[in-house]
């Protein structure tokens, strides 16, 4: 069925996309929607070379929803997932339909949002969106704005000047324009983070990254991917190195996905193969995303980047982070105050449903490491970069933007 013009997917900084229409499935490969004004082009969102946007707003006749493309069935299929209510979408979070820190930031909004169009109890969903993950500072930092947002429109309730459902709908609509402007937001940061980003990347590069950090992650292009991109088209990347990110292959899976569509040369690794491929000096540079950065600047991001950092720091291979000061979070003092999720041992003891371990076998399986300042050469954001990395250059950069068109040694911060 076809939909109004405020359920089209979200596009870069905030655009819609014409012809886009209703909840539909695709398989990976298979042209995409066509709009009468495409002149036969395949309609993209956000999510690059992808059919179905990572996220969309719906206004159904039944009532609101948030769709998600799954990325649990990628590359395999484009499928999504639509959540009507907020336990829906917190289960879609658990199992990684939607993930990386700036897209839950923007599905956090959305699902205040959800649950204020629906009348629910707006602020303890936004404390039940908090707690889905508790590692993506970004999804609790989303929640909490569009829940602000709410709550501030709703304060004329009280002085009896408005009728009590007016004021309700005000403040839903409030809450679902700041979920809007959260995803513009981050569309921008994007675009900013890889223009800052480029000039880390010198000519012939090959970049060595992990898990997934491009546009299904984000409004935008991404984090860590939008630089990978920004240097492809620039002519910078002679190579990019995939770790496949076990136990859930994001980086075989959606990387290499996301790399292939967008036409970069690339090869997934083994995440054990990425110290001899370091030790060999394959690899200039490795770029990462994160999850959350505490305040003296120690990252917090998909489990094996720290092996990595570690292994680049001997072989004195830049480490750079990738992130938007939304991921920034100064109220975690340092790495040791980050709580790392862990998640079901069978994520480890099976591959594909298969199970692979003895059954009965016990698991390790922490989603994130964290990784410590010391290691890092740069962290870049929308504001500029951070180098070097501690609490001085994070507070700096967290106290204004620098112009993202100007000239790439005025975004450094020296310390």
């Amino acid at each position: 069925m076809d939909v109004d013009a405020s359920s089209l997917p979200i596009g870069p900084k905030g655009t819609r996309w014409p012809g886009w229409s209703g909840a539909r499935r695709f398989d990976a490969g298979r042209p995409g929607p066509r709009s009468p004004n495409s002149r036969g082009g395949t309609i993209r969102s956000h999510t690059r070379g992808v059919d179905v946007p990572a996220l969309s707003w719906l206004e159904l006749p039944a009532g609101p929803a948030v769709q998600l493309l799954d990325q649990t069935r990628l590359p395999a299929e484009e499928t999504t997932v639509t959540c009507a209510d907020v336990p829906a979408l917190i289960d879609a979070i658990r199992r990684l339909v939607v993930r990386g820190a700036p897209l839950l930031g923007v599905a956090g909004a959305f699902g205040v949002a959800l649950a204020a169009c629906r009348g629910d109890d707006v602020a303890q969903a936004a404390a039940a969106i908090e707690r889905a993950r508790p590692t993506a500072v970004n999804l609790a930092w989303g929640a909490r704005r569009a829940l602000a947002a709410y709550q501030q429109a709703r304060q004329p309730a009280g002085k009896g000047h408005e009728d009590h459902q007016d004021t309700e709908r005000a403040a839903a609509r409030a809450a679902l324009a700041e979920a809007r402007l959260i995803a513009a937001e981050d569309a921008a940061a994007s675009a900013a983070m890889a223009v800052h980003g480029l000039a880390l990347i010198s000519p012939d590069a090959r970049v060595l990254t992990h898990c997934n950090t491009g546009a299904l992650v984000s409004a935008g292009e991404g984090t860590a991917f939008a630089v990978i991109l920004a240097a492809h088209r620039a002519g910078r990347l002679a190579m990019l190195w995939v770790a496949e990110t076990r136990p859930l292959l994001q980086g075989a899976r959606l990387t290499a996905y996301e790399a292939g569509r967008a036409g970069i040369r690339h090869a997934v690794l083994a995440d054990s193969a990425a110290a001899s491929l370091l030790a060999a000096g394959e690899v200039d540079i490795v770029l990462t995303g994160a999850d959350r950065i505490a305040a003296d600047g120690s990252v917090a991001n998909k489990v094996g980047t720290y092996g990595l950092a570690v292994l680049a720091s001997h072989h004195k291979v830049p480490f750079v982070v990738v992130a938007p000061m939304s991921t920034v979070d100064p109220d975690t003092p340092d790495g040791a105050a980050i709580i790392v999720e862990h998640r079901p041992a069978d994520e480890v003891t099976r591959i594909a449903g298969k199970q692979v371990a003895p059954g009965g076998t016990s698991a390790y399986n922490p989603a994130f490491d964290v990784t410590p300042p010391g290691l890092l050469t740069a962290i870049v954001t929308e504001h500029g970069v951070a180098r070097p990395v501690n609490a001085g250059t994070l507070r700096v950069l967290s106290a204004g933007s620098c112009n993202a068109e100007g000239p790439p040694a005025d975004v450094y911060v020296e310390r």
